[in-house]
């Protein structure tokens, strides 16, 4: 038996755990038509092969007709999701994972224009900011059946095999009973006493016990604290911990530390990189401490040491690594076998959660094969025979390419004209909020070394660099250079820098600045922001009618927390159309899309972020020596099958280009171009 703290197992009720680490309830927004189908328990099986004790899935399963899903949700109000039930806890069962789903009605964290239009529904009149919505005031006939809809759903997951399921407490529509600032109702349910406002969740309760019987596992995730002014407090806290535990109905305790009722909110519940790890695991141990009820919590502890210590010092009884298990499944048996150097970091990007709160699918910004395990391996299998693999650029994209060609047993080297590797996330990482993201480039380099691939820095590779190679294969992962070249200015805006320029020092930030970003991504804010914290006055103008769309909620929290306190101008539907040298500064012509509007302003600086031009001069230099002429069979590289085509039968190497080589995208397009050519070659 090991002596790892991580490692023992937990007895929860009637459940043995074999080890204490979770992945708590997400919804990763992989169901069919409401339903958990093959993608979902593919996902879910992933991580129960590789060890994981417990995997809590839905995030959440909703119980009621008017809690439309906003992050496309299971559908638990349904009886054909029975038997999806039924296959996927077999599936995790099958691999000695315990499955446990969490039951909620959204209340007014939802829309009313979806699903079958109904209004939603809370305990009181305002909306939530973050969903826009205006619930209807709940009457004691919708009270009744939102009840009975709880026990209906706690049923129909016993009968498809779970081993438990958890009430949704936080945000949700109990909390907005349980919640002061939320709960404006007279009477049983009302907001005269904790007691009242408590009572609707212990009807809940009550309701699914009786309906589950007494060895079924019943828990509550639920907000001890909500660090706002007038709402739960942490004394109000371990008073209602105090309540569930007295029903004798609740077998664990989840525990949450703020609201999520807007992205700030959201964002300092569920901490983004940048932000103090694990922040809230101290307190969860309080109300562990206090109350002795099973406890389990989830906030950036993404980390081995942090989740051992959690369980070491008694703090939690399960520890939660969610996003950690979404950029490596496999965390629980490199634990066991040793190899916690070899796993994949999570470095807090939050790429997964911006998406399905945007209205995607969770998808982990450098492993691409998360949420596409059913066509993407997390582990690829060694080639069949051995090639010579030559990869020009060591960004993410490359440094991909490299490390799945290395583990398919190919012999691979990577030329790089910078003298370290990186590309555009050294450039991310000057940035100290967002230096984590290294880890992108740090993990892919220790994968590389301990699989022989050669780097030769400072290498500017012309085509006789990679025909000297005799490679069999060349990819060209060469990125792109900040693109300048605006179409109102016919070519490159004259007297502008780049983003690149502010992020890398290379142009200090003086004056009044104007930031003009037609990407909407990373870059512009970074820009802003460092530029800001230099006694710049600046102003970010975009023409969308929102900044900086690409960045998403829960990552623009921070910036905007930077940007607002230092009096940054945020500027919407307006045009760079110009820019000519006025004496020492510089004259923007600046218009609109929505007329002919135009105006001029002054600034001393006007920095670019339009994205990329991709470096492509290499790859056109080996088009012709190459059999497909660089030529991708997309079908193929959708598949993930084999590239075989062969339209020059002179050419003695196959020829491809990946990442913004290609076009300006991002991260994670760069890493799963990377990965889908690679993983058959």
């Amino acid at each position: 038996m090991s002596k790892d703290p991580l490692l023992q197992p937990y007895q929860l009720k009637n459940l043995t755990l074999r080890n204490r680490i979770m992945t708590t309830s997400h919804e990763p927004a992989y169901p069919v038509d409401g339903m958990p189908k093959d993608r979902y328990i593919a996902y879910h099986a992933e991580r129960a092969r590789a060890g994981v004790a417990l995997t809590m899935t839905a995030g959440s399963a909703v119980v009621s007709r008017d809690s439309p899903p906003s992050f496309n949700n299971v559908l638990a109000y349904r009886d054909e999701v029975v038997p999806w039930i039924r296959r996927l806890t077999d599936a995790c069962h099958d691999e000695g994972c315990a499955v446990m789903i969490q039951l909620t009605h959204l209340g007014r964290r939802t829309g009313w224009n979806r699903g079958d239009w109904l209004p939603s529904l809370s305990s009181g009149p305002h909306r939530e900011p973050a969903h826009r919505a205006f619930p209807k005031v709940m009457e004691d006939w919708d009270i009744a059946r939102v009840i009975a809809d709880f026990a209906d759903a706690a049923a129909r997951m016993q009968a498809g095999g779970m081993d438990g399921v958890e009430i949704e407490a936080y945000g949700h529509l109990i909390d907005q009973f349980w919640s002061p600032l939320t709960n404006s109702l007279d009477g049983r349910y009302g907001n005269a006493t904790l007691e009242t406002r408590m009572q609707f969740g212990l009807d809940v309760v009550d309701a699914i016990r009786t309906r589950v019987g007494p060895d079924f596992i019943v828990g509550v995730r639920f907000t001890a604290d909500e660090a706002a002014k007038g709402g739960i407090t942490p004394e109000i806290g371990l008073q209602m911990a105090e309540v569930l535990k007295a029903t004798g109905q609740i077998d664990f305790f989840n525990i949450i530390r703020g609201r999520v009722h807007s992205d700030p909110a959201l964002t300092d519940v569920i901490p983004v990189q940048g932000m103090r790890s694990a922040p809230h695991l101290d307190f969860a141990g309080s109300v562990r401490a206090a109350t002795g009820l099973p406890t389990f919590h989830a906030a950036r502890i993404s980390d081995v040491a942090t989740a051992r210590h959690a369980i070491s010092a008694g703090l939690l009884d399960m520890v939660g690594m969610t996003r950690a298990h979404l950029a490596d499944p496999h965390i629980v048996r490199k634990v066991m076998e040793g190899r916690e150097d070899d796993i994949r970091p999570c470095v807090g990007a939050t790429y997964c959660l911006d998406r399905i709160y945007q209205g995607g699918e969770a998808l982990c910004i450098h492993n691409a094969a998360t949420g596409r395990e059913l066509q993407m391996p997390q582990v690829v299998a060694p080639a069949g025979v051995r090639r010579n693999v030559v990869i020009v650029g060591a960004g993410p994209a490359g440094l991909e390419a490299a490390r799945v060609c290395a583990e398919r047993g190919h012999v691979v080297t990577v030329l790089e004209a910078a003298d370290t590797p990186g590309g555009q996330i050294r450039l991310t990482a000057q940035s100290p909020r967002r230096r984590e993201m290294v880890g992108i480039i740090d993990w892919r380099m220790a994968q590389c070394a301990a699989r022989d691939v050669t780097f030769r820095f400072n290498t500017l590779a012309e085509a006789a660099d990679v025909h000297s190679l005799a490679p069999d294969v060349a990819i060209i992962a060469t990125g792109g250079l900040p693109n300048l070249d605006l179409f109102e200015t016919r070519g490159a805006a004259p007297h502008v820098i780049s983003s690149w320029d502010i992020l890398s020092g290379d142009v200090k930030p003086a004056g009044r600045i104007l930031i003009y970003d037609e990407a909407g991504d990373h870059p512009g804010l970074q820009a802003a922001e460092m530029a800001a914290e230099a006694g710049a006055e600046v102003e970010v103008m975009t023409p969308d009618r929102s900044f900086a769309p690409e960045v998403m909620g829960m990552n623009l929290t921070p910036y905007m927390r930077a940007l607002q306190k230092r009096s940054v101008t945020m500027t919407v539907a307006r045009r760079l159309l110009g820019v000519a040298r006025d004496g020492n500064r510089l004259m923007a012509t600046i218009g609109t899309d929505y007329s002919d509007y135009t105006t001029e302003a002054h600034y001393d600086q006007v920095v670019v972020n339009y994205g990329v031009t991709p470096l492509v001069d290499l790859y056109f230099d080996l088009r012709e020596g190459s059999s497909n002429r660089g030529e991708l069979d997309q079908a193929a590289f959708i598949a993930g099958e084999p590239q075989a085509l062969k339209t020059n039968p002179d050419g003695t190497y196959q020829l491809f280009r990946i990442g913004d080589a290609v076009a300006s995208r991002n991260t994670h397009a760069a890493i799963y171009d990377a990965l889908r050519l690679c993983h058959v070659m």
